[in-house]
């Protein structure tokens, strides 16, 4: 017998919980907000919205599969199992927070505030999660397959991102490495920068986008299911050891952009995922390109 699915619910407190966790009770909550100029009801509406979403969707899913709820900030410490159905139940951000931990599953993007949220991966309203969950269930289910981007360090640490992967130093110093195209023979660098930033399709809506806007760049930037990345330099100094010949490019299937460490420390992370980050030292070499993994979200 094969195993039930199981559909994991993937949400993020909300900004209520979090005033509550800070404040106690909804009257201080709402006291610290008026203090200033922003009503609490606003934020409490959004909140009840957020737990009549996550009802709705718990209600849909059918009742022979198995349900589990991750919230945010556990996603390092949650397993999730070939057979898992990801329901995200938030904003477009915790798409991409949640895609480094996946492995293929299918995902499906539930918007809890349209309107408020773009939707560009949470396209769907908690009415139509029954029927998702089926589609994204059945092997002949229609999904996007989202390129995603990946760092693998030389000691084999892997990282995965669904909008960007930025490589850079930790708090507002400056990172120093020598970079190149990852084949034989090929010329590097030396540089010193703010960091590198490597960018996919999806990430095109935001970070790597502001970047490519900024350097007037004439590189296309690719949609979210292309098989391509663009990468940017940011602030790269220009001095008598250093240079800035090589700061922004495109990566397509096959080849990658090898970095390698020239100052202390350089942590490397993807999708404002801090917390979870790889952090290298001098000498140490990290590859990136387009991974073999990609997000599967259902349409």
């Amino acid at each position: 017998m094969s195993l039930a699915p199981r559909a994991v619910l993937v949400h993020r407190t909300t900004e209520y919980e979090e005033l509550l966790a800070r404040h106690g009770t909804h009257g201080q909550a709402a006291f610290f907000l008026s203090s200033r100029g922003r009503s609490i009801d606003e934020v409490a509406r959004r909140h009840r919205h957020t737990q009549q979403a996550l009802a709705d969707v718990a209600a849909a899913v059918p009742l022979r599969w198995r349900q589990s709820r991750v919230e945010r900030v556990d996603l390092d410490r949650f397993l999730f199992a070939p057979e898992d159905v990801v329901v995200v139940v938030g904003q477009d951000g915790l798409v991409a927070n949640v895609a480094k931990y996946l492995s293929g599953q299918p995902v499906v993007g539930i918007d809890t505030d349209p309107g408020r949220n773009p939707g560009v991966l949470v396209r769907h309203r908690p009415s139509d999660a029954a029927g998702l969950l089926r589609a994204a269930a059945s092997p002949a289910g229609a999904a996007d397959e989202l390129t995603m981007v990946e760092a693998v360090s030389d000691d084999t640490q892997r990282l995965l991102a669904l909008n960007e992967i930025y490589l850079g130093p930790p708090g507002h110093q400056t990172a120093r490495y020598r970079i190149g195209p990852d084949a034989p023979g090929a010329a590097t660098e030396p540089q010193a920068s703010s960091g590198v930033l490597v960018g996919t399709g999806t990430g095109a809506t935001g970070w790597l986008r502001s970047l490519w806007q900024e350097r007037r760049s004439t590189l296309p930037l690719p949609a979210p299911t292309d098989p391509r990345l663009l990468w940017f330099v940011r602030e790269a100094w220009p001095s008598p050891a250093t240079g800035t010949s090589l700061v922004a490019g495109e990566l397509g299937h096959g080849q990658g952009l090898r970095l390698t460490v020239e100052s202390d420390r350089v942590v490397v992370f993807g999708d404002g995922m801090e917390t979870d980050a790889l952090d290298l030292t001098w000498g140490q070499t990290v590859r990136l390109g387009i991974s073999a993994t990609s997000l599967r979200l259902t349409v």
